[in-house]
């Protein structure tokens, strides 16, 4: 079955008793047990909720993994993947990223002895010098947030397998409608299901896919353990708006690219980052590993000066942290998404006072290049 039928088809008919085209909302925390010793598969909802349930397995067939696992959020999700690592393990990790994924290295678990080496995954020398005796995982963007550098995931999983690492993907920005990253050898992929997975800016929901029924066990373990998972409502959400995340990303790309033209040539902008320029450093590497180039775009102008006047103007494009939904939105990385992470870190991969983030949604096309001419004029 081709993937356009497969979201589309999203929790059709899970409910076979009732042959209900959408899957119902299991809104129980707990199951009666049919006797002692019997149990229909669901006891508690903590560990496992039918209507959950189908999300998972709708985004492990997606990613083409193991087993999916939805959790509350996806620092959630990140969480629950760190604690699959004991006291004074290490990571190599993309020093372009989200800026909740620094701080939860750096402030939340750097105090129980995980360590993290954040370096410019896209060369692949300085990932091999950086593993030590007790790395044991490299985690990735690609592409990268917010400065859109593409990781060549051939290489890493390379890397990876060669030392007995672990092998982790956020494929936040791509999704599996464009990018597969378990294909290119990837043990673990991360989502926040927030963006574009639910797509509608209404849902708070983050997922782990993994490649080996070991690693479902346990990070299985974890999300019973520690809780933190998906509400039967949310996953009712997230299910319906997976069924038209193919149609979003087909027009959010293509909005996309015709922004990126735009602001190419206009004489207020600096630099474009998007890894569908030709000229862009990753563009053949994203080809050989993505279907597309996605919906999110960073540029800089001339003058920081332009900003603030940029953010208060906007008028069809809102001013609001996260991305991936149907409405376009701008943020400000420096203030907002990576105000965590070091000055001197933000200064060396690019995150300064003149860069904005953009992610495009599925308006007309002709609005949003007017809206931003309008702010930039």
């Amino acid at each position: 079955m081709k993937f356009d039928t497969i979201v589309s088809h999203a929790g059709l008919c899970s409910d076979e008793k009732t042959g209900s085209i959408s899957t119902p909302i299991y809104q129980t925390a707990t199951f009666r047990h049919v006797a002692l010793g019997v149990s229909t598969g669901f006891d508690y909802t903590r560990t496992s909720n039918p209507t959950r349930k189908v999300l998972e397995d709708v985004i492990a067939k997606l990613e083409e993994g193991d087993g999916g696992f939805a959790f509350a959020s996806g620092m959630a999700s990140i969480n629950a993947i760190i604690m699959m690592f004991s006291s004074n393990s290490h990571f190599i990790i993309s020093d372009d990223l989200y800026g909740g994924t620094y701080r939860i290295f750096e402030k939340n678990f750097k105090q129980f002895g995980i360590e993290a080496s954040f370096i410019d995954t896209t060369n692949i020398n300085e990932i091999k010098n950086n593993i030590r005796q007790n790395t044991k995982a490299i985690f990735i963007e690609t592409p990268s947030n917010p400065i859109m550098k593409i990781t060549d995931l051939e290489e890493v999983n390379k890397i990876a397998k060669q030392n007995n690492l672990i092998f982790i993907v956020d494929n936040t920005f791509m999704t599996p409608a464009l990018q597969k990253p378990i294909k290119f050898g990837a043990d673990i992929v991360i989502h926040s299901g927030t963006k574009y997975l639910a797509g509608h800016n209404d849902v708070l929901c983050g997922f782990i896919v993994t490649r080996t029924k070991e690693l479902s066990e346990k990070i299985g373990f974890i999300q019973n353990s520690i809780g933190g998972v998906l509400s039967p409502m949310d996953s009712f959400l997230t299910l319906r708006g997976i069924k038209t995340l193919s149609i979003r990303i087909e027009r959010q790309e293509k909005n996309a690219i015709k922004i990126v033209e735009f602001l190419q040539n206009h004489k207020n902008i600096k630099e474009v980052f998007y890894p569908g320029i030709k000229n862009y450093s990753g563009y053949e590497i994203n080809k050989k590993q993505s279907l597309g180039f996605g919906g999110m775009i960073s540029f800089k102008v001339k003058d920081s000066i332009l900003v603030e006047k940029i953010i208060n103007n906007v008028k069809v494009i809102s001013f609001a942290e996260s991305l991936g939904g149907v409405e376009s939105l701008i943020t400000f990385p420096m203030k907002q998404t990576h105000a965590d992470i070091p000055d001197e870190i933000k200064q060396k991969i690019g995150i300064t006072d003149d860069l904005l983030r953009l992610s495009v949604g599925i308006e007309d096309d002709r609005d949003l290049i007017e809206d931003l001419n309008n702010v930039l004029s």
